[in-house]
């Protein structure tokens, strides 16, 4: 029975150390630094009452987080979908305004494009629109990983500045990151 006691008060101050750490994780995850704390203290009182599955100390911290993914697995299973229909725009999805403004949107992305240097040119639309590997891209073009990673952080930074000003009608960026 003391060894237990030992155990428990040791466990106890290691997920007090650990606390912080799973307070980050899950607030990365959910954004919201109430249902994070929810979430932290939903996955410490389940670690306590399963204290007796963790067999190595070593992987405190693993258990810890695969119990508190579990916890947020559950909380996204178990909510209602939440719609704000006070923000939402009702307009014409194919009409001939939203149709010219898209026409125009990709003329100014591909003409963006075509005003990139070559090399840059390449290595983005092979791994931005083709989705390929970097190291497929080094391996097509016959050029190092490294070049190919800075000639696609300057391509994505020249598209950025080109496209900067660029919005819809509805105001609306529809130019995002894609790696």
């Amino acid at each position: 029975m003391l060894s237990h006691y030992f155990r428990f008060n040791r466990l106890d101050r290691q997920l007090s150390e650990q606390r912080p750490r799973l307070h980050r994780m899950a607030l990365a995850w959910c954004g919201d630094p109430v249902l994070a704390d929810d979430l932290v203290q939903d996955t410490l009182t389940k670690a306590l009452e399963k204290q007796e599955q963790l067999k190595d100390d070593e992987r405190l911290g693993a258990w810890l987080y695969k119990i508190l993914h579990n916890c947020w697995m559950e909380y996204l299973r178990t909510r209602r979908p939440e719609f704000d229909i006070d923000g939402i725009e009702l307009t014409c999805t194919d009409c001939p305004e939203q149709r010219f403004a898209s026409d125009q949107l990709s003329e100014q992305v591909q003409a963006a494009v075509a005003s990139l240097p070559l090399g840059q040119r390449q290595v983005m639309t092979l791994v931005d629109l083709e989705g390929c590997s970097y190291e497929q891209v080094a391996l097509i073009l016959e050029i190092p990983l490294g070049t190919v990673m800075s000639r696609l952080s300057r391509a994505r930074d020249n598209m950025k500045k080109r496209l900067q000003g660029i919005r819809t009608a509805d105001n609306v960026r529809y130019l995002r990151r894609v790696k």
